[in-house]
């Protein structure tokens, strides 16, 4: 009996630390993101972003203070699971119908700056030999919506979660800084304010960036920059779907040519096949705040939360990171994705010309 008993109290509270440990992954990652919230309300730090210091904020602690295994479960949770319902709720920040009036050379604009900086940045991350799937979401970090778009594909590329949290901090690094040379920059770029905030939402990576960058130039040039950046950010469903198609048929591909018979593999990779349910959801939500459904001041708190969630998954992928391992897989990603943002932003200067959006 008394062994009974002394086994008892060895496996309940065992039970209870690995329960306790969940939950405590979960509140770092809460904690992290509401302290990021706090921090980028500061004059230095606000052209950041609360969500590039929530992954920084992630790195540091996991380099100071470490990551215990028993958390382990509960940060991979906010890294995953609340991320995606944070894409989904953040759909309710994307009105089509704005973008529909914005004009078609709008969404012209963006195909175009999309498509020239994912084959870019790829085709510079392949030269410079970096991994596939590490170049392809720093691509579309760069050229779609910043770290937000990188966690959204890198399910669709299988992504490892390493090289999910470098993409995300890689882009949103590189946002920052060109939102700090193009507040610089505007009063000598020589652009009207319409011109200008098309310029920004055109070209800078995150949405905050976008209105961090145009907010000097006034409200017109910010609400036009939103309008047009949210041009890029409806291209995220399109580009994820044909990301994990274009994956799937290399994989099918390079399975078919080591096996002789291809008809049972092209069965089994089409069973394979994920349907990225969290983009539908994405997309969803923005069909039901186009149609207005929602009253406006709930889909802002939608928004928020939404912002909140990316922060929590954003702190769990830094806390999930290596300093050294960011070390040594970052830099030639960081260098990729600089190149490809310093064409961009010449691409859309260009074109802010080319279709007279000035």
């Amino acid at each position: 009996m008394a062994q009974t008993v002394q086994s008892q109290t060895k496996v309940v509270p065992f039970k209870r630390r690995q329960g306790i440990g969940f939950v405590q992954g979960i509140g770092l990652t809460v904690l992290l993101a509401v302290a990021a919230k706090y921090l980028s309300s500061l004059p230095l730090l606000g052209v950041m972003g609360h969500l590039v210091i929530a992954i920084m904020l992630g790195l540091v602690w996991r380099a100071a203070v470490g990551v215990p295994e028993r958390i382990a479960g509960g940060v991979s949770f906010s890294s995953k699971k609340l991320l995606r319902l944070g894409i989904i709720m953040l759909g309710m920040r994307l009105n089509l119908q704005s973008i529909i009036q914005a004009g078609p050379k709008v969404l012209v604009m963006a195909v175009l700056h999309i498509a020239f900086t994912i084959a870019v940045v790829a085709s510079l991350a392949k030269w410079m030999k970096i991994s596939g799937k590490l170049g392809l979401l720093t691509a579309c970090g760069t050229a779609i919506c910043g770290a937000a778009a990188v966690v959204a594909i890198a399910p669709q590329v299988q992504a490892k979660d390493e090289e999910t949290a470098i993409g995300a901090a890689v882009v949103a690094i590189l946002g920052t800084l060109f939102t700090l040379i193009y507040s610089l920059l505007y009063p000598l770029l020589g652009l009207s304010a319409h011109g200008y905030g098309v310029f920004a939402g055109a070209t800078l990576h995150e949405i905050a960036h976008v209105i961090a960058a145009a907010a000097p130039a006034g409200r017109e040039a910010e609400d036009i920059a939103v309008v047009v950046k949210l041009a890029r950010v409806a291209m995220l469903v399109p580009v994820s779907l044909g990301l994990g198609m274009w994956m799937r048929r290399k994989e099918r591909q390079a399975r078919q040519s080591a096996s002789c018979d291809a008809q049972p593999v092209a069965e089994e990779t089409r069973q394979k096949i994920q349907i990225p349910w969290f983009i539908l959801g994405f997309l969803l939500m923005s069909g039901v705040n186009t149609l207005g459904v929602i009253p406006g001041h709930v889909a802002s708190l939608i928004v928020a939360a939404a912002y909140l969630l990316i922060a929590v998954a954003m702190a769990g992928l830094g806390l999930g990171v290596d300093l050294a391992v960011f070390r040594r897989l970052g830099i030639k990603p960081f260098w990729a994705g600089l190149l490809g943002s310093v064409g961009l932003t010449v691409l859309g200067y260009g074109t802010l010309f080319l279709f007279g959006l000035n």
